[in-house]
């Protein structure tokens, strides 16, 4: 009779431990899931991070660009306007000489 009871009691323990065991498993992948969520999680921020900070380096140098850009055009405008500024009388001189005959 004895002996049926501690068998029986391993038998209950083996599942007590068994059962267990299950537990810590599952407890175990669960948090595998979580850190794993979390590591992704942190990745996609730094991602975007690093997605704004392009964006923001390319606009600050388009605009740099454009500057340059803007400042050339000008340059170039007020070296034509040198370019043409003497001959404006003559060929003012020239219309109005052909507006007299015409």
């Amino acid at each position: 009779m004895e002996l049926i009871k501690k068998i029986k009691e391993a038998e209950t323990e083996a599942y007590q431990v068994i059962e267990k065991a299950k537990a810590d498993v599952v407890a175990m992948a669960d948090r595998g899931r979580q850190e794993r969520q979390q590591r992704l999680e942190q990745a996609e921020s730094a991602r975007q991070r690093a997605i704004d900070a392009a964006v923001q380096k390319a606009r600050k140098e388009a605009e740099g660009q454009i500057q340059a850009l803007r400042s050339q055009a000008e340059q170039q405008r007020n070296q034509l306007r040198g370019q043409v500024q003497h001959k404006v009388p003559a060929a003012v001189a020239k219309v109005v000489e052909y507006l007299k005959k015409g």
